[in-house]
């Protein structure tokens, strides 16, 4: 975590919502917010879904991880890619706290609703299959960017990172991507990506920013878990990256920091890479 050095630390005073922040990568950005100075909405589908890995926490729940560095939290268990959803959890979030200063679009992927795991070519996708990628990996980011501009917009202020994937910028025939979960997962992140462009030429007139984080290899409490981090640092996947290593969650929250601070306070529009070079091949 950043030390603040004891000076008052960056973002104290700010609210920051962090979509899918259970577990994993949404969960070490929120906490790498609240140690910048940060009040947390902790928002998942399931708030105690590290259990269910067996992901190690300092406290029950992340929310009181959240409290433990003196900061205050909330947890909402939504469904954000119902667009009712993402709008009940905005006004909860104003109403506790009264203000949206940043929003973490974390969830997405997975290997059930993401259309990461799918096999075949293009024309073996369903039409549910694509549609359930799509709600999963950007009309869920869609739904809470549009539940939370107005409130951004009226403090003529803000900031939304939205996760995305290396998926999304390549299709590399040496990865074991198939085509069509190419056709699902790596086209609705390609659209995120699109997508926040868009959003960073609309809002920034509003004094809003809007970036995202393209991660590669990232190995999490549910990769380990499901026994996918042997495959993630083979050798030819290590190889690919110039670093020689596969990547933690907080490698990939060190980017939220720096696109939720005013370190980045004139970017906007761009999409990180956090793949430790594997894209450079």
């Amino acid at each position: 975590m950043s030390d603040t050095g004891g000076s008052r630390p960056e973002l104290a005073g700010r609210v920051a919502l962090v979509t899918g922040s259970a577990r994993g990568i949404g969960r070490a950005s929120a906490l790498r917010l609240a140690a910048l100075g940060a009040d947390i909405v902790v928002s998942d589908i399931d708030l105690h879904s590290a259990a269910a890995v067996a992901e190690e926490r300092s406290a029950a729940t992340v929310m009181d991880e959240v409290r433990a560095l003196g900061r205050r939290s909330i947890g909402i268990e939504a469904d954000v890619t119902e667009p009712g959803a993402a709008e009940r959890m905005v006004r909860e979030v104003i109403g506790t706290f009264g203000r949206l200063d940043i929003l973490v679009n974390n969830v997405g992927g997975g290997p059930a609703a993401g259309g990461s795991h799918l096999k075949g070519g293009s024309d073996q996708v369903t039409p549910e299959q694509f549609r359930r990628a799509m709600d999963f990996n950007l009309s869920s980011t869609v739904f809470c960017c549009k539940a939370a501009m107005p409130h951004m917009i009226a403090g003529r202020s803000g900031c939304i990172v939205n996760m995305t994937s290396i998926h999304g910028l390549m299709v590399r025939l040496q990865d074991d991507l198939s085509f069509a979960a190419r056709t699902t997962y790596g086209v609705a992140k390609a659209g995120l990506i699109q997508y926040t462009r868009v959003l960073a030429a609309e809002l920034g007139p509003h004094g809003i920013r809007v970036n995202c984080i393209a991660p590669g290899a990232i190995v999490t409490g549910r990769v380990a878990h499901f026994g996918a981090k042997g495959e993630m640092i083979a050798g030819d996947r290590l190889r690919a990256c110039s670093l020689g290593r596969a990547g933690e969650a907080d490698d990939v929250a060190k980017v939220v920091e720096f696109l939720c601070t005013d370190l980045s306070s004139y970017v906007t529009g761009q999409c990180i890479r956090v793949d430790g070079g594997r894209t450079l091949f």
